[in-house]
């Protein structure tokens, strides 16, 4: 599966004295050459090279930038600084809606069992994080 979901506008997560957020969640095909651990230090170069700077005393504050990796195929890892699946995908509505949008039957290999589509039917409504609007549809 590769492809990008629509980009949607967001309530802020974590503190609410800062703008709307853009979520999107982009699928990836990666080569055997690829590990959870080499995604994650490639999207972390990613948000510096685009002027990320993270503030220890605000990490849910403003950024210009925040990539996650939500999953790896079927992957569980649990370590320090990484966790896959991402710890807290099922609590972020501006997560499952966009991954919704591109594999809703997709099973979250978390040990709770279900899919995509079911984590999001079960959200709580008052979960924060809340999608504003779609901005654009992308090609999938």
């Amino acid at each position: 599966m590769a492809g990008a979901s629509p980009v949607y506008e967001t309530e802020p997560w974590g503190e609410a004295d800062q703008a709307t957020f853009f979520n999107q969640v982009v699928a990836l095909t990666l080569g055997d050459s690829w590990s959870p651990r080499r995604l994650l230090q490639a999207l972390l170069a990613n948000e510096t090279l685009l002027g990320r700077v993270r503030d220890p005393a605000r990490p849910n504050g403003p950024r210009t930038m925040d990539c996650d990796l939500l999953l790896y195929g079927d992957v569980r890892l649990e370590e320090p600084d990484l966790s896959v699946p991402h710890p807290r995908l099922r609590q972020r509505p501006f997560v499952l809606v966009p991954l919704a949008d591109l594999a809703p039957e997709l099973a979250i290999p978390d040990g709770q069992g279900g899919s995509v589509a079911q984590a999001l039917a079960e959200m709580p409504s008052n979960q924060g994080g809340n999608i504003v609007g779609a901005i654009e549809a992308s090609a999938r």
